[in-house]
């Protein structure tokens, strides 16, 4: 396997490749004046302080070509730019799959078509933010290996090419942690699912199980000096897909269900300008009621012409707007009603000019507003506080629009990526650095409901929910952090010093580097759920040549704490869904799930299956036989 990137993201799935798959890894860091510090990850931390030690010492080291010494699994090569001689040297040639994870999509595109030239025949996984783009990229370059092996058009050759944006794989998780309780939601293609987290039952109550027990919590959760509840906390932590026996002996334990939901959210705005506002918006209530009061003055005349005059309503309707634009002949030799009536009609026309220009501005400003930035609007509360509107928050945003979650987003760059989001979901947004003063007050965090501070800065997010947790201390607080160690210190802190709120703090390469690996080794991750700090993986899975499936009843085929059949597919395979990169709106395609399989139910061969599986679980289930290799 081989890892090219230029952030943490690399580094975690290597680290992931290495420790959970077991496979052989060469990762390729840029040289030492453009490398990012690696990040600590959960139990492969002996071997990542090892992997940083060999890297720091490669930094150091000079006249080798750039390629640190070889270890067991792993091998750390430093290369400005991934040229073809880099990825002949790293042996892209005879590799079983490549990952280019840079924060670049041109670097990553131009890589991979190199890549593929080089080896027809390679897994190819990219790291692209700009999805219409990764879905011709990713179609051109399974032409281009089918073209290369030989094969006639249709025909299934054994590579593949999987794009994936890291902001798309972490937002649901980001997203559902400022939700109504602890939820977590995953959406996929004909596949949404929500995990509940439940307290304890109380004596005499039994809890629902909903779909299926996904994890029971840590004993220590409510234990604001316990464990973290990540893969170091032993007994202690979080227990992933327990057996029924485990459940029922769990008392005093939380518990994390799973539930089919289908998605009921608005019909989000499609156009580019954000959407023609409704006629009611382009004038001010005392602007409507002047028009409203002179229409009635209008009729009132017409009613009194027909009286004065005997003429016919419409012909008085029609006389009487002549009167009032000045157009008719003065009723010299008329009676003295009709004159009145005329005078009163021109007074009425004097009162309507000003009204009419009136109204026009208000239409011309309300139309030049509506592309520009809303402000939040007074006793706006209950919502949710975004900070940042980089690649991250602004596809957590969209995932909260579609939820109809009310949102207010900070950001101190009028020209960040997310801002035209913004415009067109018509989303209120504060403009200025958040470490300001009144900034935050201005978002209305005394009335929010939770923050997520998810800009590219720790500190920053660090000191914005400090500061939001002195103004509200019962805050939900949902931080991005880079470095592991320091997330779990800030997150034990903040539990301890407010036990009764609600903190997490998330990594979004933590979140996104098992779905790489997955993807790496030929199977794509349809979503992952975060329980406490443990993550659990949603996969679709083949059961064809896995012994552990094929064969075997649903009830054989669980094994607790590694994986779990959830549901079968009978959806036709190969669908692919298009999602528009500028559409605010995302149609999810009629489900072919069959969920209430009977445990007797035995899986053939030509069956599908979505389960839930733990990292080490789905890397066993699906771990592939090494090749030997000439001379190992």
């Amino acid at each position: 396997m081989v890892v090219c990137g230029d952030d943490g993201l690399a580094h975690r799935l290597a680290a992931e490749l290495r420790g959970v798959y077991g496979e052989q890894v060469t990762l390729v860091v840029p040289p030492s004046g453009r490398r990012v510090r690696q990040p600590v990850v959960g139990r492969a931390r002996a071997a990542s302080a090892a992997l940083f030690d060999r890297v720091s010492a490669a930094v150091n080291r000079a006249g080798t070509g750039g390629v640190a010494e070889p270890a067991a699994n792993e091998q750390v090569v430093e290369a400005a730019e991934i040229t073809e001689a880099v990825l002949t040297e790293v042996g892209a040639d005879r590799a079983a799959a490549l990952a280019l994870v840079y924060d670049d999509d041109e670097t990553n595109i131009r890589a991979a078509l190199t890549a593929r030239r080089i080896n027809p025949g390679l897994r190819l996984v990219l790291r692209l933010y700009n999805r219409r783009l990764g879905q011709h990229i990713e179609e051109l370059l399974d032409q281009t290996a089918v073209v290369a092996s030989g094969a006639g058009p249709g025909t299934d050759v054994d590579t593949s090419t999987t794009v994936l944006s890291d902001a798309d794989t972490a937002a649901p998780a980001l997203a559902a942690t400022a939700l109504v309780g602890t939820s977590k939601v995953v959406q996929t293609e004909g596949l949404v699912l929500r995990a509940v987290e439940r307290q304890p039952p109380r004596p005499g109550e039994v809890a629902d199980p909903g779909l299926c027990t996904l994890a029971l919590l840590s004993a220590t959760s409510n234990d604001p000096a316990g464990a973290d509840g990540s893969e170091t906390s032993g007994e202690h932590g979080p227990q992933l897909l327990p057996d029924e026996m485990a459940v029922a002996s769990a008392t005093g334990r939380g518990t994390v269900v799973l539930e089919q939901v289908s998605y009921s959210g608005p019909s989000l705005s499609s156009g580019r300008g954000g959407g023609v506002p409704p006629f009611a918006s382009l004038f001010s209530r005392r602007l409507r009621w002047s028009l409203a009061g002179l229409t009635g003055c209008v009729l009132a005349l017409a009613v009194a012409f027909t009286f004065v005059t005997d003429e016919h309503p419409l012909y008085a309707t029609y006389v009487t707007l002549l009167d009032l634009f000045g157009i008719n002949d003065p009723a010299y030799h008329e009676s003295t009603g009709r004159q009145v009536l005329q005078l009163l009609s021109g007074l009425v026309g004097l009162l309507l000019l000003p009204v009419l220009l009136a109204a026009v501005l208000e239409a011309l400003g309300t139309f030049r507003s509506a592309s520009n930035l809303r402000k939040p609007p007074r006793g706006l509360g209950g919502h949710v506080v975004l900070l940042g509107l980089g690649k991250i928050g602004t596809r957590v945003l969209t995932r909260l629009r579609e939820l109809h979650i009310p949102v207010v987003c900070v950001e101190s760059d009028p020209e960040a990526r997310g801002m035209a989001t913004a415009r067109r979901l018509r989303v209120p947004v504060v403009l200025g650095d958040v470490t300001q003063e009144g900034v935050l007050e201005a978002a209305k965090i005394h009335r929010a409901h939770a923050l997520l501070a998810l800009t590219s800065a720790d500190t920053t997010n660090l000191e914005a929910s400090l500061y939001a947790r002195s103004v509200r201390p019962d805050l939900r607080v949902v931080l991005r952090l880079y470095d592991d160690d320091f997330a779990t210190a800030v997150y034990r802190t903040m539990r301890a010093a407010h036990p009764f709120a609600l903190t997490r703090s998330r990594s979004v390469s933590h979140l996104a580097a098992p779905a790489f690996a997955g993807a790496m080794m030929g199977r794509q991750i349809l979503g992952a759920i975060p329980v406490e700090r443990r993550v659990l993986l949603f996969a679709e899975v083949e059961v064809a040549g896995h012994p552990q499936l094929e064969g075997r009843t649903v009830a054989e085929a669980f094994r607790a704490g590694a994986w779990r059949v959830l549901a079968l597919n009978t959806a036709p395979p190969g669908g692919r869904r298009d999602e528009d990169e500028t559409s605010g709106e995302e149609r999810v395609p009629a489900s072919g799930l069959v969920w209430d399989l009977p445990p007797t139910y035995v899986l053939g061969a030509g069956d599908r299956v979505v389960l839930a599986a733990t990292r080490r679980g789905l890397a066993e289930l699906l771990g592939r036989r090494r090749r030997e290799r000439a001379g190992a």
